[in-house]
């Protein structure tokens, strides 16, 4: 349930409660609703994350010189600055992936690899340990 408690709204339990003012109840189900909510399957989330290669920075650079341009050639031909190719290959800047799939385009190299995580739902599980509650100090 919400309350606010010396002038902050916090989620808290019913014993902690009764420190604050009450402004909100926890929704309550009837018995139906809470038997499908109980029987609902863990659903898990997966998350795809795009990110650089570790050696960008090399792999740009072989591939600038193999196709025999410099550094300013190849900042004109992508439209960017001379000391933002410098800088990325001397790893003094790591470009934002938007500019790797430009730079991926330009030279037909593969510089963002993709992972995938995958979090499961907790089951409804308490953890032992300390909640914020053990941590205030009433005035009596």
């Amino acid at each position: 349930m919400k309350a606010i408690i010396e002038g902050v709204q916090l989620d808290v339990c019913n014993e902690c409660a009764k420190f604050g003012k009450i402004i909100a109840q926890p929704k309550r189900f009837n018995a139906k609703e809470q038997i499908r909510h109980m029987q609902r399957p863990a659903q898990s989330k997966e998350e795809k994350t795009e990110l650089l290669v570790e050696d960008y920075a090399e792999i740009i650079k072989k591939k600038r010189e193999l196709m025999g341009m410099t550094q300013r050639d190849f900042a004109n031909k992508i439209s960017e600055k001379e000391t933002t190719v410098h800088k990325i290959e001397t790893r003094a800047f790591s470009p934002p992936i938007s500019l790797a799939k430009k730079l991926e385009k330009a030279l037909g190299i593969k510089l963002i690899e993709e992972y995938e995580e995958t979090h499961g739902a907790s089951k409804g599980k308490r953890i032992d340990g300390f909640t914020l509650g053990d941590f205030i100090k009433i005035k009596k």
